[in-house]
């Protein structure tokens, strides 16, 4: 007997820089890429060539700046440009819902998807730091927006007249014995100790509680915290995914 195989899923989420894209068999991603608008039509182009059972898209952008890339995608495939009205596979309680960010959206889609039936903090570590909650009765109740850790070192010298700049570092110690090691202590011992303040406050709240850690700072993080997470870099993509299908009904 001949297997059918089944349709394969573009899944685009177009930041202002960087495009995030993936091409999922199912739940399971095959594909992954990041570029620049630039490279965006290229880089579709090639999908469709290579993964020729790509039949449906979904794209989650942060402006209408790249409104011709979306044209250009639902000219090869059949395309949902997700926006607030779009069906979700969970409750949404958050009380001004067209000011939710689309990424959090799609990480609370995700939860839903990989943990259903349980209480799950995610926390989204980028350019802000997000906490979203979604319950046991897959409820979103909402969470949570703080500073990213560039944030962090930006702001330091934005808004003071001599300190420094500094790039992401380990601090050596919690004490700083320079104007330097202190920044990279006040901002990395800060995040850390934020994060931890946060998941445990939660597991007050909640006796059962799963911690999902993504993002882009995700990985750095992760070695450091005390609490026990899943970090995971392929989440608001796979969260995308659910959407479409769940739109879908597959």
């Amino acid at each position: 007997m001949q297997l059918i195989k089944k349709d394969m899923n573009l899944v685009i989420d177009v930041g202002n820089t960087y495009t995030k894209i993936g091409v999922f068999d199912s739940s399971k991603i095959i594909y992954k890429n990041s570029c620049k608008q630039a490279d965006f039509k290229k880089v579709v182009q090639k999908i469709k060539n290579e993964y020729p059972l790509v039949t449906d898209a979904i794209i989650s952008s942060v402006s209408d700046a790249h409104e011709d890339n979306i044209e250009y995608v639902k000219s090869f495939f059949t395309t949902l440009v997700i926006d607030h009205l779009v069906k979700l596979p969970f409750k949404n309680l958050y009380r001004t819902p067209k000011t939710l960010g689309i990424d959090r959206l799609a990480l609370v889609a995700a939860a839903v998807d990989q943990f259903p039936k349980e209480n799950v903090l995610i926390i989204d570590a980028g350019t802000c730091i997000t906490y979203d909650f979604k319950n046991e009765k897959e409820e979103y109740l909402g969470g949570a927006i703080a500073p990213g850790i560039r944030l962090r070192y930006r702001s330091l010298n934005d808004f003071t007249a001599k300190l420094p700049l500094l790039d992401i570092k380990e601090p050596k110690s919690l004490i700083g014995n320079s104007t330097e090691e202190a920044i990279h202590s006040g901002v990395i011992h800060g995040v850390l100790y934020e994060i931890n303040g946060v998941i445990e406050e939660y597991c007050n709240i909640n006796t059962q509680l799963t911690v999902i850690l993504t993002g882009g700072d995700a990985h750095f993080l992760s070695k450091r915290l005390k609490n026990s997470i899943f970090a995971t870099s392929n989440f608001l993509l796979e969260g995308l995914n659910h959407i479409l299908a769940f739109n879908n009904n597959k």
